[in-house]
């Protein structure tokens, strides 16, 4: 008796976590033989020939796959709640990486102290699904719906790793970005050091090592004063969970705009 209730509780609250995510209509973007799957949330009664802020949200590893659902697991919830909705209307894509690859070409080792060492190649072409995903946010902005000058990336762990590499490859795409336990070289800050980023790091991340996320701030906080650094010392790689409840996240993020 108990494992079937246990088996209903579970069943219904799949079904809760899927009628609420009902608003983020599911979409296939097709190119040549290639198929990105993503979601996406429109502003509550859009008005035709107006323009909106868009924001680009790539998750983490743990949420790729090919249910075009898992992807709105950390963050979708932020931008149903209807008070972000009305106060903040938008145009918000969450497009799934497939299982087997990420949005970079990362690669990771560890030292002889166990600890982390991530290299970022960015000679080679990024890997498909990130080529995707900028091509789709090219086709939105040529539907004419999308303010170009509040275009916005945010990223959580892999996520927070290629949402910098975007800032990087697309340049003067994006107007800000939200970058959660992700990091990447700092030496390749330069070219997007005039972005407004704010970072997010657990001090225990044991995943994503914090100084891959501290240098890139240090790079780039000198160039504008926008850019910010919050650490929750005893967070460990789910920094996303404080972060995304940050009660000044949004209006940070659409307060920036593209110069």
């Amino acid at each position: 008796m108990r494992i079937l209730s246990l088996l209903i509780l579970t069943f219904i609250a799949g079904t809760l976590w899927a009628q609420d995510y009902d608003a983020y209509q599911k979409k296939l973007f097709v190119k040549g033989s290639d198929t990105l799957q993503y979601r996406i949330l429109y502003p509550e009664n859009m008005k035709p020939g107006k323009k909106y802020p868009m924001v680009l949200f790539m998750h983490g590893a743990g949420e790729r796959g090919s249910d075009n659902q898992k992807q709105l697991t950390h963050g979708g919830q932020l931008f149903l709640n209807q008070k972000n909705r009305k106060k903040y209307p938008a145009i918000v894509v969450f497009p799934q990486c497939p299982n087997g690859i990420m949005w970079t070409n990362r690669q990771k080792h560890k030292n002889k102290d166990g600890e982390w060492i991530f290299e970022f190649p960015v000679d080679d072409k990024a890997p498909w699904p990130a080529l995707m995903v900028d091509q789709l946010v090219d086709e939105m902005i040529e539907s004419g719906h999308v303010d170009e000058s509040r275009l916005y990336i945010m990223g959580i762990s892999m996520g927070g790793i290629g949402s910098l590499e975007f800032l990087y490859r697309f340049k003067n795409k994006y107007a800000a970005a939200t970058i959660i336990c992700g990091g990447h070289n700092a030496e390749l800050a330069s070219m997007y050091q005039n972005k407004p980023i704010w970072f997010f790091h657990g001090g225990k991340d044991d995943v994503v090592p914090m100084h891959y996320s501290r240098e890139v701030y240090e790079k780039v906080k000198p160039f504008n004063k926008q850019t910010q650094y919050t650490i929750y010392p005893e967070a460990n790689h789910n920094s996303w969970d404080p972060a995304l409840a940050e009660p000044k996240l949004l209006k940070w993020l659409f307060s920036n705009r593209k110069k």
